[in-house]
């Protein structure tokens, strides 16, 4: 279909809204440096923010409950690096567009893959996990394999996946977009959101609401000292709620 073919039948079906909305990738500055952002949400933790963006509406941001943590991680927050791959036998050109996605791939990335359902490879190894540390990305997130477990963890790089195989990818399963909108489970990631993980999953906070909803999350936290002080003094639930505390 040519360009002014398109352009008509998206002006003759109104689609300009839905592609807004689904496609438009948010390039709001934040109030302060990035690298300040990610560490004061690296301070946090998911189930605070979680409740944080349910305030602000959110109620489905946390990735599917199958993609699971290799370790028992504390938070570590990063920038969404979104990448897609399917299912596919051809080989030709699949290394050319890896380089050229990896040599993308960015300082604080936190990468986020979704493999289409992909069940017979693994889209991340020791490679791809000595590379990420050098580019200084701070976690991956595959929805989808991961191999070569054993380098993985001796590099102390936060993974989480959905399962393992010793099958790689090539052959078997494509890269198709990168640094475009995704869907996983009923969450859409777009590129610069900010992403966090720890040992309860993965979340997604959208990226024109992040700081706002990091300054509430760090009022939570004051706030929950507050409770569990109520607690450790003894104090009855009734009491704990009539003061606005929460369990």
């Amino acid at each position: 279909m040519s360009t002014d073919q398109y352009k008509k039948e998206v002006g003759m079906m109104k689609l300009d809204k839905l592609i807004e909305m689904r496609e438009s990738i948010s390039q709001k500055e934040f109030p302060i440096p990035e690298a300040e952002l990610l560490q004061r949400f690296e301070q946090l933790y998911t189930g605070a923010i979680n409740d944080v963006l349910r305030e602000f509406c959110f109620m489905n941001q946390a990735l599917p409950s199958h993609i699971i943590p290799l370790r028992e991680y504390r938070t570590v927050a990063g920038i969404a690096f979104t990448i897609k791959s399917s299912p596919n036998m051809l080989v030709r050109g699949e290394m050319e567009y890896r380089t050229q996605m990896l040599d993308e791939m960015h300082e604080n990335a936190f990468v986020i893959w979704d493999s289409s359902n992909d069940e017979k490879s693994t889209s991340w190894g020791g490679v791809m996990t000595a590379t990420a540390k050098r580019k200084k990305v701070k976690a991956a997130c595959l929805d989808g394999g991961i191999r070569d477990t054993h380098q993985i963890l001796e590099a102390d790089f936060p993974v989480f996946y959905k399962y393992r195989s010793s099958n790689g990818s090539l052959g078997r399963c494509l890269i198709t977009h990168y640094q475009t909108p995704l869907e996983v489970g009923n969450v859409i990631i777009k590129p610069g959101d900010v992403i966090l993980g720890d040992v309860d999953g993965v979340l997604v906070v959208p990226r024109d609401v992040a700081y706002e909803v990091l300054v509430r999350a760090e009022e939570i936290k004051e706030n929950e000292k507050k409770i569990f002080g109520w607690v450790k003094e003894g104090q009855s639930a009734t009491e704990i709620t009539n003061k606005g505390g929460y369990f």
